[in-house]
């Protein structure tokens, strides 16, 4: 499976003929990532992880692609009439079959910035048995042998001990940053040296990806 980066918290999986886009965010290349795809997965609804009108643009010039998306997010898609049937409510502990991907689901909550701050719903989702986007959460998915992690390096809501946890519980054996678009390089270098080191003890290995990189999984 090939796995292409892109800015902040988007990725494009590709095998086979088959393309599955997670997050196309409003800080990514949401437009060059949802070429040609055949299913979007939407972990949840704040704009660093879905854009929009990039993904009804893209339903709308593709009648092959299909959205998966927690149920406040597929409902505010829905209210497009002309694309509502090919979006899809995703529930944690599913699964299903998206694009030729087989996908389960996990955890249910976006993680807690402040209590203030609104608590949205957020689903993990395990590809194909191997990569596992947690969204903005740090849910592990227990009793299974994830294969490629992306982690979270950066964000409102963690602290770089919870990231390192997070790898150190997952103990998948390659991990790739995501959600990493207010850092800059001094803040990434000292947040990847820790990982890449604490990782390492755990079986991890960890390797920094710039937006459009891609790698075999």
């Amino acid at each position: 499976m090939k796995l292409t980066k892109y800015t902040h918290a988007c990725v494009r999986l590709e095998k086979d003929g088959s393309v599955l886009v997670i997050d196309p965010g409003a800080f990514s290349e949401a437009e060059e990532a949802l070429k040609g795809a055949h299913a979007v997965l939407i972990t949840h609804e704040h704009n660093d992880h879905i854009d929009s009108a990039a993904v009804l643009a893209a339903l709308r010039s593709n009648d092959s692609l299909e959205v998966h998306a927690p149920a406040g997010v597929a409902a505010a898609l829905k209210e497009n009439g002309d694309v509502a049937a090919r979006v899809h409510v995703a529930e944690p502990g599913s699964d299903f079959q998206a694009g030729g991907f087989g996908v389960r689901t996990f955890g249910g909550q976006h993680a807690v910035i402040h209590p203030q701050i609104p608590v949205v719903a957020n689903i993990g989702y395990l590809v194909d048995g191997n990569v596992f986007h947690p969204g903005d959460s740090f849910v592990v998915p227990d009793g299974l042998d994830v294969k490629t992690l992306l982690v979270p390096i950066h964000a409102p809501w963690s602290k770089v001990g919870e990231v390192l946890d997070f790898v150190i519980s997952v103990r998948a054996p390659k991990a790739f940053p995501v959600h990493d678009a207010l850092l800059n390089e001094l803040g990434r270098g000292l947040v990847e040296g820790h990982v890449t080191r604490i990782g390492a003890r755990y079986g991890t290995a960890y390797q920094t990806l710039a937006p459009r990189d891609s790698v075999e999984v």
